[in-house]
């Protein structure tokens, strides 16, 4: 396998690799909840192409995270799902969700915070006055 051998040794390092991206980690998000087709994942993700929808799922696919498969129909019917090891990132994926909700709100408070100071005077500044 080609592709264990590109994958770093630092553990943390190598889980960040195998999910990182910007669309692996939505595409789990929704195969969470069970089987798609690629279909379905492009309308839950509409700002995804379908060239990088399919590549990011092949890769998920070679870490062993996501399991496709084909139907022998007229057209082919593919379905996505994630497989044990995919659903073992679960708690992963909701843990950085909660952070990245934690994190939005504490920028955005700081933010306010910040522009509270700025429309106050500052201390020993002397306002004008008519």
């Amino acid at each position: 396998m080609p592709i264990i051998k590109e994958l770093p040794h630092v553990p943390a390092e190598r889980a960040l690799r195998v999910i990182g991206g910007r669309w692996k980690v939505f595409a789990l998000y929704f195969l969470f909840d069970g089987p798609k087709r690629l279909s379905e994942l492009r309308r839950l993700i509409p700002d995804v192409s379908q060239k990088m929808l399919v590549q990011s799922l092949r890769e998920l696919e070679e870490h062993g995270i996501v399991h496709r498969e084909i139907f022998a129909e007229v057209p082919p019917r593919v379905v996505y799902t994630a497989t044990k090891l995919g659903m073992s990132l679960r708690p992963i994926v909701g843990a950085l969700c909660d952070w990245g909700k934690k994190h939005r709100s504490e920028l955005e408070a700081a933010a306010a915070s910040g522009a509270k100071n700025t429309t106050q005077p500052k201390r020993g500044t002397p306002s004008k006055s008519k």
